[in-house]
């Protein structure tokens, strides 16, 4: 008779949802973003959730400005992994051109997005998506990261 295995439980956490490309789109996002990090017990104030947030800012804001299509919303997802603790943003828009990070001139008004998030997250890139466009995702490790080996 075989051994019986015991099954480790993996909790993921997830918020998904659309919003229209405008500033107000971008704006409601970060302000859902906060709200739900707070409710997964990343409290607001926090270094973690800061930063987080303006990843979410950030990304919100390339999508509304740069990855902007007529008639179309752009997608945030938060997954929330409390075993490995990460969070993980992804911002996904219809336009096929891909984020570029170039370094701005002093005296440039903006420019800066994807330098700040290339700060504040442990990991970032761009995928492709189903459908038209891309997504630009972010991963953000919190304090007290799993031990070695734990399941994510």
């Amino acid at each position: 008779m075989p051994t019986p295995q015991t099954q480790v439980t993996v909790t993921v956490r997830t918020f998904a949802q659309r919003f229209s490309a405008t500033r107000r789109g971008a704006r409601l996002a970060r302000r859902l973003a906060a709200h739900q990090l707070d409710v997964w017990g990343v409290p607001h104030g926090t270094s973690a959730s800061d930063a987080v947030v303006l990843i979410v800012a950030e990304l919100s804001a390339n999508a509304v400005v740069h990855g902007r299509v007529a008639g179309r919303d752009f997608a945030l997802r938060l997954v929330h992994r409390p075993a490995a603790a990460l969070v993980r943003v992804e911002v996904s828009d219809t336009h096929p051109a891909l984020p570029v990070c170039l370094a701005p001139s002093a005296d440039a008004d903006g420019g800066r997005g994807l330098l700040l998030v290339g700060a504040l997250a442990s990991r970032w890139g761009v995928t492709e998506r189903t459908g038209p466009g891309k997504t630009v995702w972010a991963e953000v490790d919190l304090p007290g990261r799993a031990p070695a080996g734990h399941p994510a």
